[in-house]
């Protein structure tokens, strides 16, 4: 089974090539999701959160104010240094879980979609790591546009996010998206045919 590790800063459509891969059949193992998933309301994370960073980062219906938490983190290393410290354990420990869920499934290819791969040095967990490339300004006109998130936003959290030579440097396959969803589309096929090839 190929582990792949496939990351790429916020606005670097990264999501997007995870889904295509989805769908030519490898198994993909969210990070996001799963970060998610470990702070959702009655978990144990999201009491842990609270009990951090107080009451302000609850919505009214309980669950967590993701833009709210993210406001009192991007602005503060310290903070979000407590913040990974809750998350990232539980995060690890339940896409453990899904590998070998996968690997007893007899998946080929395993793709593990984590935006902090190369933040949080994991190369080394993965056969093979992806980066999806795209040039900082682009990010920022994307995340604007299609999250509606001010731009000033956007370039805080690239900046807390590794820069792109650091994030390049740790690839072993880039994947190139400062064009449209159809090179994007070329790109990934072309990048599949090489993650079957090395599964084999």
């Amino acid at each position: 089974m190929l582990k792949v590790g496939l990351t790429g800063g916020i606005g670097s459509g990264k999501s997007a090539v995870s889904s295509a891969l989805s769908s030519y059949g490898a198994v993909v193992v969210d990070a996001d999701a799963i970060a998610r998933e470990v702070v959702a309301s009655g978990t144990p994370g999201l009491a842990e959160v609270v009990a951090e960073f107080g009451e302000g980062v609850l919505a009214p219906d309980g669950s967590l104010d993701r833009p709210a938490l993210g406001e009192i983190v991007f602005a503060d290393e310290a903070r979000l240094a407590r913040l990974n410290a809750i998350v990232h354990p539980r995060v690890a420990e339940r896409s453990g879980e899904l590998m070998a869920e996968a690997e007893a499934a007899g998946a080929s290819v395993v793709v593990y979609d984590v935006p902090l791969l190369v933040e949080n040095g994991l190369e080394s967990l993965y056969d093979v790591v992806v980066v999806v490339d795209t040039p900082d300004e682009l990010r920022v006109e994307r995340v604007s546009r299609d999250r509606d998130m001010p731009p000033e936003q956007v370039r805080a959290r690239i900046a807390a996010q590794a820069d792109r030579p650091t994030r390049l440097a740790a690839a072993d396959l880039v994947v190139d998206n400062s064009g449209t969803r159809e090179d994007l589309a070329d790109r990934v096929a072309e990048l599949w045919g090489e993650l079957l090839a090395r599964a084999a």
